[in-house]
Order: structure tokens, then sequence, then C-alpha cells
């Protein structure tokens, strides 16, 4: 039987800060984003200010109303991924086999190991403190799934361990959204067939679940029962890419069609330079808007060839815009994606017409995505996007994954 761990920094970013500046250990503090860009939200708070109650992703005036003291850090991701690394160097001594979850989140495969996965852990928490300032929590168990489960029961410094011989005690009696991938969503269709624990999940017939859930339902079974096969990758290993996206919430709410237009094309752009990076190009281009009362909706076009050009991703987009939002409300974020992936290489049916001039087009974006990498992201820009006034701001964008999509 296999043996995994799954572990867990606790706190990581406020951790790392109080680990730069010890003073902060003794106050209640919070890691938050940029309140003038409208990200100002805490993304990780220590324990004296989880204490009093501050909450992960909830907005900064929300936190200090609980915690009038609280002092707000702004993020260094410079200083995460540094002790992001060093974590992971540790976990190489005990393993190759360590698939990241995140900066702060790890698997690691130590079925071959001598020492044992209880044993491991124990280490594991004993050196991130003396080594690094920092804390664990480990879970132990015989699948990823009810490791991860096991880090996330015990907070802070702790090793839980779920066997094969009491998975069902421990496990079953949770409830059923502290399995991994049972968001919301699926967590009230459940609750409609009055699904609410693990166990009963676990109990249940799998055909009622595939109703349920379709496919899904048959995963969520497996991990209910502890049939979780999937194994650890190994460091530098990947799954492949489903979708490249990007989206971004704006310092002002937008109120026109020049500023959603600059959004979307400056969105389009980083989708593409990172389509392009990755050698893939798609054939699904997906919209996401979210509203100054945020309500958010998603819609998607499929393009007639597969492209990883930004003219035609932000051309599908633009369409999608016009289309489908009629300006009931302004708009507070707006996201773009391309899924449908293949490889750069595969074969596609040429035309007679306009081939030269894409091939043209692809060199020339090819071109000025290295004038960005290399200069800057606003070093070349777009007119349309200048038009739209966030030129500063949208020079700033990041590549962040496609979680809006959930």
């Amino acid at each position: 039987m296999r043996t995994i761990l799954h572990s867990d920094l606790n706190n990581f970013y406020a951790s790392v800060e109080c680990v730069y500046d010890p003073s902060l250990r003794h106050r209640p503090m919070a890691v938050c984003g940029d309140p003038e860009a409208r990200h100002g939200i805490v993304l990780a708070k220590n324990m004296l200010a989880k204490q009093a109650g501050v909450k992960t992703a909830e907005a900064i005036w929300q936190a200090r109303q609980k915690c009038p003291d609280l002092v707000v850090v702004a993020p260094n991701h410079h200083r995460y991924l540094r002790f992001s690394r060093m974590i992971r160097q540790i976990y190489a001594e005990y393993t190759h086999k360590i698939e990241p979850f995140g900066m702060d989140e790890a698997w690691l495969d130590v079925s071959d190991h001598p020492m044992g996965g209880e044993a491991i852990a124990n280490e594991l928490r004993l050196r991130a403190r003396q080594e690094l300032g920092l804390t664990l929590s480990v879970g132990v168990s015989f699948n990823k799934v009810f490791a991860k489960l096991g880090s996330d029961m015990k907070k802070p410094d702790a090793t839980t361990v779920i066997s094969a011989d009491n998975y069902r005690e421990r496990v079953w009696p949770l409830p059923v959204g502290a399995l991994l991938y049972v968001g919301p969503a699926t967590r009230r269709k459940l609750a409609a067939r009055n699904l609410r624990t693990i166990g009963d999940v676990a109990r249940c017939a799998p055909e009622t679940l595939r109703t349920a859930l379709g496919k899904s339902g048959d995963m969520l079974w497996c991990y209910a029962n502890g049939m979780d096969r999937s194994p650890v990758m190994e460091l530098g290993e990947s799954m492949p890419v489903k979708s490249v996206g990007n989206s971004m919430t704006t310092p002002e709410d937008m109120r026109s069609d020049p500023e959603a237009r600059a959004v979307l094309l400056a969105l389009s752009e980083n989708v593409a330079d990172r389509l392009r990076a990755k050698g893939l190009r798609g054939r699904e281009v997906c919209l996401w808007v979210r509203d100054c009362e945020l309500r958010s909706f998603t819609t998607q076009c499929r393009l007639r060839e597969s492209t990883a050009l930004a003219s035609e991703i932000g051309r599908s987009a633009i369409q999608l815009f016009r289309c489908h939002y009629r300006w009931e409300k302004p708009i507070r974020s707006l996201g773009v994606s391309v899924s449908m992936l293949e490889s750069e290489d595969s074969d596609v049916q040429l035309s007679i017409f306009g081939e030269a001039d894409r091939v043209r087009r692809y060199e020339l974006e090819g071109t000025l995505g290295e004038i960005r990498r290399r200069f800057g992201s606003t070093a070349i820009q777009r007119a349309s996007i200048l038009e739209g006034g966030y030129a500063a701001t949208l020079g700033s964008v990041e590549a962040c994954g496609t979680r809006f999509m959930e």
C-alpha cells in the first residue's frame, strides 16, 4: 500500500512576513492585496488575527471591523517563492515524487522510504520550524485525497494519519465539502438528495451520484470510499494544460465599450503570449464578466481553426461581449480564456486564401511578445488599449490561470 503525505505550510504568506519581522508574531496581522487596485482582500493572516475572527478572502474593511488593531502588510511574492523553493529542497531529501499544489502545499510519495510516513511527517515539521521558521500541517494516508484531508483536519503544526483501518471513523462523519474538489455547486446538488457527509456519499449508489453529477459522480464516490489511485507526479512534471486564461479587476468600474475593449485586448495579448510560450493554440474562446454587484456569467464560441493570435482571440472575446452584455450595470472584472488546446505542431487544414498573411501575423505578434518580455509589458501597446484609459494598469496584467472559470 502506498504512503502519501500532503504538506501544508500554515498561514504561509503571513508566516513568511513574521520571519522577516518577528514583532508581527505578537500582533494580529494579515497580508492583503492593494485596496487602491480593488484587490483589498485578506490573503493570509496569523493566528492572533484568526482568533479575532479574521478570515481569508474577506475585505480589509470587514477584517478591521472584527480586529481594529489589525496590521496590514503588502504581499511580497519573491519572498514566498524563495521559501517555497527551500521547503521543496527539504522534501527532495526524502523522495523525488513531489507534486506541488500551489506555493505552500505539496504531495509526497514516500512509499519506498524506510522511515515510514508518520515519522517523516514529524521530521518535516521539525525541520520547517528549525530551518525556515515556519510550521507545517501534514496529512499521512494511502492516497492523495485523504492525505490532503488529513492536513486540513488539524492546524497548525500537526500530523494527522488517515489509514485504511480508520478512515471510516475519521473521514465519513465530515461534511462532504471537506472533500477535495467539492465546491459550493456540488454541495448544493448533493444536499438536494440529502447527501451531506462524506459517509453519505460513500454509502450512496454510484448511479445516484452519476445522475446528479455526471462523470464527476463516479469520481466522487471513489474518493469517498478511499479508492483514489492518482499518482504523485515528480517535481517538474505537470498535468496536460486544458485551458489558458487571465482575468482582471480594474481600479474603477468600466462603463463603456472602449474601456471593456481595451481590457479584453490586453487580456487576449497576455493569453496569446502564454499560448505561444507553451507551444499551444486553441479553438474555443471563453469570456467571463462580473458586474459591480458581483454577478457574473461566462459564454464561449468555437473558432473555425485553432489559434494563438491575440488579434483573433481578442476579436472573438469582443464579439462575445457585444452580443451578451447590455450595460445594465457597470463592470468590475473581465476574463478571457482559450480551451480545446492542441500543439502548435498539430496538423491543420490549410486555406489557399490568406494563409501567408496569417503566418506574417504570427511572426509579428511573436516579435511584439518578445519585446514585452525583454523590456516590460508597457514597452509596446496597441493604440486601442491606450484609448481605453487603462494603459498603466493593463501593463501590470499577470497570468493567473483560469480560476474565473469555476
